[in-house]
């Protein structure tokens, strides 16, 4: 089965958390800290494997989770980070944020793989907090956690040339005579059931990819059929190629079904419409009415459309024209890629408030969020003095404690970070 699009959660692995540990060796009398650092948790990366053409493993699995970070030790040991996870896709996914639906990357080099989620930062451990006053820390910081979120796996073929038109007129034969591409082949409707791609290869360093789009109907548009699943193949394609039955021996119009093309292809996407096309003739090797055959290449004469006349199934026709599409295509600006609309690293350094906290209220309780003040939430040891003071001087610090003072808040109501939970004392 043929799949092209996906929907699957992702989580970076959470940070190690920094470890609280004191030097104790038999020769020394005042051991201080030496409490190590948490690991990172592992990534969420995303590499393309030419191997794959279809999203069909994401049918069956549908969460990837990190390897988390290992936690600090003594002796300043820091904690191992986490494996990343690596996802194969086909060249050609583009990865969406499932809310939005912005485009997050276009993985489309092979060279090139992308972090989607970044693993979360390891824990600082109680050596970090040694000072010339404060000597003897008996705290550490948890890990961050790691990134997480939902996308959507679209894929889009990335092919130069894109083979269209109605079903049973021959596109997969031509491919298969143009290509090693091995195409399942039948004299009925909808034989192609999944876009297939083939390289052609002219000698002298001349090639392209060429792909089979499977058989659009009147109504693709709209999601007849498969309509929508086989037209987002067409998006990257430079130049198509619009194959024709003229043989008649269905008793088909080649202009009405020339025409009903055009106008899916538009309607899905209006810049299809002005996407460059050759007119290709086929079956001519049995042509059952060549009155109707003469108007149909009148009729394309009269809009300026070159025609090829071919028979892919006797290869009459098919070397001249796989060189002219290659012409063509010289003549055209490179396959289209798609710029990301989200940032990933701003999401990462910067929060929407600017200020690496929010805060709003639930009934008498002020709750703050934001992944600054939860790690540092996280790590306080309310029975620990040390520890109390550094949290304490963390909300002054970043403006925490004014601007609970601004929203109203009162000595004595509650205060709640994630887990944490306190009264409010100043």
């Amino acid at each position: 089965m043929f799949t092209d699009k996906a929907k699957i959660f992702i989580k970076a692995g959470n940070g190690g958390n920094g470890a609280i540990s004191w030097r104790r060796e038999k020769y020394v009398t005042a051991g201080g800290p030496d409490g190590g650092d948490g690991g990172n948790g592992g990534n969420v990366i995303f590499h393309v494997d030419l191997g794959l053409t279809t999203l069909m493993d994401f049918r069956y699995k549908r969460k990837y989770v990190a390897q988390v970070g290992m936690d600090g030790s003594g002796k300043r040991q820091k904690g191992k980070k986490g494996d990343d996870i690596i996802i194969n896709v086909p060249q050609g996914t583009l990865v969406r944020d499932a809310g939005s639906n912005l485009i997050i990357a276009d993985l489309s080099d092979p060279e090139k793989d992308v972090v989607i989620a970044k693993g979360g930062s390891g824990g600082w451990g109680n050596a970090h907090f040694a000072t010339a006053v404060r000597q003897a820390p008996n705290f550490a910081k948890n890990g961050q956690p790691g990134e997480e979120r939902e996308i959507i796996l679209e894929l889009k073929l990335l092919a130069d040339v894109g083979l269209v038109g109605f079903p049973n007129v021959g596109k997969s034969t031509l491919l298969s005579m143009t290509t090693k591409a091995q195409p399942k082949i039948a004299n009925y409707h909808f034989t192609t059931l999944e876009p297939n791609l083939g390289v052609v290869d002219l000698g002298e360093h001349r090639s392209f990819v060429m792909a089979d789009i499977p058989g659009i109907i009147e109504g693709a548009s709209e999601g007849v059929g498969l309509g929508h699943e086989f037209l987002r193949h067409i998006e990257r394609t430079r130049l198509l190629l619009h194959v024709v039955d003229v043989s008649f021996i269905e008793g088909r119009d080649p202009i009405s079904d020339f025409d009903i093309i055009n106008e899916e292809l538009s309607a899905y996407d209006m810049e299809l419409e002005s996407r460059p096309q050759i007119v290709v003739a086929n079956k001519t090797d049995i042509i059952q009415n060549e009155d109707a055959y003469n108007a149909f290449l009148e009729e394309m004469k009269k809009r300026g459309l070159e025609v090829f006349v071919i028979s892919a199934a006797t290869g009459q026709g098919v070397k001249e024209l796989m060189l002219r599409t290659y012409e063509e295509l010289q003549k055209l600006p490179p396959i289209v890629t798609f710029e990301p609309q989200v940032d990933l690293d701003a999401e990462r350094f910067v929060d929407k408030s600017g200020k690496g906290f929010e805060i709003h209220r639930e009934n008498e309780t002020f709750v703050i969020t934001g992944s600054w003040i939860e790690a540092v939430g996280g790590s306080v040891t309310f029975d620990d003095t040390d520890s109390l003071a550094y949290f304490q001087r963390a909300l002054i610090n970043r403006g925490v404690i004014e601007e609970l003072i601004n929203m109203g808040i009162k000595e004595g109501q509650m205060v709640r970070i994630g887990d944490l939970e306190f009264e409010f004392v100043f």
